[in-house]
């Protein structure tokens, strides 16, 4: 089925969940300007009612939720959309709560801030709610959001742990089920920032028919059809092809051997950059200026 719903996926810059480095004053309001004017701007230029879209955040993930909601409540203020409310899910008993199913069946637009992904698929997963969302973006207008672990955790499959150094070993990088609202795809954050293409290298020559998608900070996918991804956002995107891999011996070494791979495909993208998941086609926009410090298309 071709979901009628839009989503994006972001790769962090606001991130305020477990891996904020707490020596970072959380309560600055300016984390990345290009964030708030360009890639929130653009969910909600996207949003099927603009600004007088009801917006819910889902702060689940995060270790600081009071704090992240209230920042996401001024960011959306200033882009002119005040229909926002923070929904505080902490439990599987919140996710079947009446309440919030009701004001998700209002909802427009729902955005998963940073944080810890497992949470969000442990808690969710198998519930009413995320039933409610899934049925959402699959025949309405909805547009699903999500920052860091709501980005990670937007796929059928996702990477909940490995570290960076090591994750190019047997057995470092692990795997479980994510929300499910894209398939065929396992999505990593803070890619570039973070060193972690080595794990997603691992993750996809363990499962070749995946394609690897590496977000930068302040870096987004737009997905609309299920299928076209446009690159938004300052940052850069790596998708990671594993479709031609000719050899690998992560299936032959023993568990905490290094893993070795032949024929990786990767491939680079900039904003408005599209890529058809269907065709496994990247087509490059070279039109781009800079106006006071927001990239745009050039009309030439």
């Amino acid at each position: 089925m071709v979901p009628k719903g839009k989503l994006v996926i972001i790769g962090g810059a606001v991130d305020l969940g477990s891996s904020l480095n707490f020596n970072e004053n959380i309560n600055h309001p300016h984390y990345i300007k290009f964030f708030e004017k360009g890639i929130l701007k653009r969910v909600i230029m996207e949003s099927a009612k603009a600004e007088n879209s009801v917006v819910e955040v889902i702060t689940t993930a995060s270790q600081i939720p009071d704090i992240v909601g209230v920042e996401y409540i001024k960011s959306f203020n200033q882009l002119q959309v005040y229909n926002v409310n923070v929904l505080h899910i902490k439990s599987r008993e919140d996710a079947n709560n009446q309440e919030y199913i009701e004001r998700l069946e209002r909802a427009d637009v729902l955005m998963f801030s940073g944080g810890d992904q497992l949470r969000l698929s442990s808690i969710f997963g198998g519930t009413p709610f995320l039933q409610l969302v899934k049925k959402k973006y699959e025949h309405d207008q909805f547009l699903i959001a999500g920052t860091s672990a709501g980005a990670a955790a937007a796929s059928t499959n996702m990477i909940y742990r490995g570290s960076s150094s090591e994750a190019l070993v047997k057995g470092e990088v692990q795997i479980t089920a994510g929300l499910g609202f894209i398939d065929s795809v396992i999505i990593d954050t803070h890619f570039v920032q973070r060193g972690r293409i080595g794990r997603l290298f691992y993750a996809v020559a363990s499962n070749p028919g995946m394609l690897g998608i590496g977000l930068g900070e302040d870096a987004g996918l737009l997905i609309t059809n299920g299928n076209t991804m446009e690159a938004i956002g300052s940052g850069l995107t790596i998708l990671v092809d594993g479709r031609y891999i000719s050899e690998t011996s992560i299936y032959d070494v023993d568990m905490g051997s290094p893993v070795s791979i032949d024929n990786l495909r990767v491939h680079v993208m900039s904003i408005f950059d599209k890529y058809d998941l269907h065709k496994h086609e990247l087509k490059i926009n070279k039109a781009i200026k800079v106006e006071d410090g927001v990239f745009i298309r050039d009309k030439q």
